[in-house]
This record gives C-alpha cells, structure tokens and sequence, in this order.
C-alpha cells in the first residue's frame, strides 16, 4: 500500500506578491495539518490574472528560476511540512518567458520546472502577448509520495497532454489554473464543461487528478473585468468527483488514494495494453492527415 493525501487550494488574489504568498502558504499550512502530502496552489498565485490586458509593464513579473523568491520560500516550506509543492510562476529565461511550474519535493530539493505548452488567445485571456511556448516537453517527476504529472490551465483541455503524462508513468495528475467569466459573453459559464473534460482525463487514463482554480473578481486597465469560478476539485482514477470546492470561498480540499491499488486496476482494464499508436498517425498533424 502507497498512500497519498492530495490537496486542492483556491483563493482570491489581489497585486501584492508578499500577501498572496502569505494565504498560500495559511493554506499549505492547513493541507497539511490535514494529512496532505501533496498540495496544489492555482496558476500564476503571486498577484493578479495580468494577461487579461496587454500591457509591456507586466513582464517586469518575470523572474528566473534560478533564486526565484517564491520557490526558495516554498522550498522552506517543503521541507519544513515534508510535502509535495508544485509552485506556478512567470519565468524569465534570458530573452523568452514562460508560464512555468517548479516541482518542489519533500525534502525541499526543485525537481524541474515544466513550462506551460499550450498558450491560449482571447478576450481577457491574452497569454500569447506574454508567455513563449512551452519547450520543456511534459514532465513527469520521481517525488518521494509518488509520480507526479502537471499541465497548466488550457493545457488541460487536450487530452493528448494527459495520456502522454499518464504513458511517462504518472501516478497523479496536476492542474493548476485561472478560469472564469469570458469578456464576449457575459452568460456563458463554462465550469461544467471544465471539470467534465478533466474527469475525463482521470478516467481514460485511471489516474487521479487535482485541478486549483482562483477565485474573485479581478479588473482589467481598460474597464473591463474578469470573474473566476472556483469550483476547484479532485477525482478519483474513475473520474468521480471526490471533493468539490464552492464558486466563491477561499478552500482547502484533500483526499486520499492508495496508488498500488491503483496502479493494479490499471493495469487489469488493459488500457495501455491495448493502445494501437501505429495507427495514431493522424495526432502528429495539425490537419488530421495520416503520416
């Protein structure tokens, strides 16, 4: 038997970097005074969804990995709480930047950082002006609680990033994110739609999964406003929902798998067995075309 306690947090952020690092750490503090050993803070937790506007001034957020403030306090903390702590940041590398995660172990020690592969483009969610593709590949990481397989937000609606985590060996699957309202229209809510595709990346994959999402309402420079939805969650290897979060409060959500159990049942649905990737062709193109 490998047990592991997973958490999802949610929060509100406002733009004062040092406060939204003090919440999250109130609520790493609490996951793990509950058991967890592996503890998900939302995408890009230091201040406010900037990418909501366009705006050169915002890339002065971006900070190396290299003695990045942020990692090097939750390296403490790791450390300190003998937890799991997948830390989101904008990343400077030298001319390009990047919506990244530090894979922060138990020990305190930084795994690597995954840099986000899918950068989505639009109203209110203007990523592409900020961050360059992704160019680390998926990463799977080796942590002392189990293997662990992160994407970041849109990254999460392409199932071909899950299976290819799951096919590397990971054991749980991360998501942290920053998704709410849409500027173009006001009554679409997409929450549903949301944790039915991620459940359905646990399922496919049997594989449970962890997805952090913010909450509150934030403002853009040019009037306009951003409203996410909370609702974060985590689901099991069948893709139930075992623990949900509101729309609107600040939460910490933990649950329990025995990853060898797991890893059996995974094993007997001959998922993985039976994969024809000779056949797959069509995935290695953008417009369908067999190679």
């Amino acid at each position: 038997m490998r047990e592991i306690t997973v958490a999802a947090t949610q929060m509100a952020c406002s733009d004062d970097v040092a406060e939204n690092v003090a919440r999250a750490e109130d609520l790493i503090r609490e996951a793990a005074g509950r058991g967890a050993n592996l503890v998900l803070i939302q995408e890009l937790f230091e201040g406010l969804y900037f990418c909501q506007d366009e705006l050169p001034e915002h890339f002065e957020r971006a900070k190396p990995a290299d003695g990045h403030p942020t990692i090097r306090r939750f390296q403490e903390l790791a450390a300190e709480l003998n937890v799991v702590l997948p830390v989101s940041f904008f990343e400077r590398a030298n001319a390009a930047c990047f919506n990244s995660l530090a894979m922060v172990d138990a020990d305190g020690s930084m795994l690597g950082v995954y840099r986000k592969s899918h950068i989505p483009q639009g109203s209110g969610y203007q990523e592409k002006f900020y961050f360059n593709p992704g160019n680390t590949g998926f990463r799977v990481w080796e942590t002392k609680f189990g293997r662990i397989g992160a994407g970041i937000c849109w990254d999460q609606w392409f199932p071909e990033a899950a299976r290819a985590m799951a096919l590397m060996g990971a054991e749980v699957l991360l998501y942290p994110t920053a998704i709410g309202s849409e500027l173009f229209e006001r009554n679409w809510d997409s929450s549903a739609h949301w944790q039915t595709v991620m459940r359905g990346h646990a399922g496919a994959n049997l594989i449970p999964l962890v997805a952090s999402n913010r909450i509150g309402t934030e403002a853009g420079r040019n009037g306009t406003s951003l409203t996410f939805y909370g609702s974060s969650f985590i689901a099991d290897w069948a893709g139930q929902t075992v623990a949900e979060a509101d729309r609107e409060s600040q939460a910490v959500l933990t649950a329990t798998f025995d990853l060898d159990e797991i890893a059996v049942n995974r094993m007997a649905w001959g998922i993985f067995r039976d994969r024809r990737p000779d056949l797959y062709g069509p995935l290695m193109s953008l417009d369908g075309a067999s190679r």
